[in-house]
């Protein structure tokens, strides 16, 4: 069964459709310094030191993040807004968020595997 990875607004949490939830979801942008992905709107994820909920909390994401993924790794299995995955998506050295809550626009791997 999958763990919780996140803290949801009040909105979000009852349903509650405001513009920026409907737009953000399926939003990657593109540009010069690289791609970037959306967290499932309505959240705010926790960023940790390793692929899983033991590993230490370095900060939370605020809602409506975009991050570039460098590396992805398997670990614990999270259940998000995006399904049930044991991807662990590296957006900085040492940091990772479960894949569960990242808007990729499709399953598996989207990024080389973290050594």
């Amino acid at each position: 069964m999958g763990v919780e990875e996140h803290t949801q607004d009040r909105a979000a949490a009852e349903g509650v459709a405001t513009a920026e939830n409907a737009s953000a979801a399926e939003e990657i942008e593109t540009t010069a310094s690289g791609t970037r992905y959306p967290i499932a709107p309505g959240y705010r994820v926790n960023v940790r030191t390793g692929p899983g909920t033991d590993y230490r909390i370095v900060r939370t994401l605020p809602y409506g993040q975009k991050i570039p993924i460098y590396c992805q790794k398997p670990g614990e299995r999270v259940t998000g807004p995006y399904g049930t995955s044991n991807l662990w998506d590296n957006i900085a050295n040492g940091q990772f968020v479960s894949d569960a809550y990242v808007y990729t626009g499709r399953d598996g791997y989207i990024a080389p595997r973290c050594d």
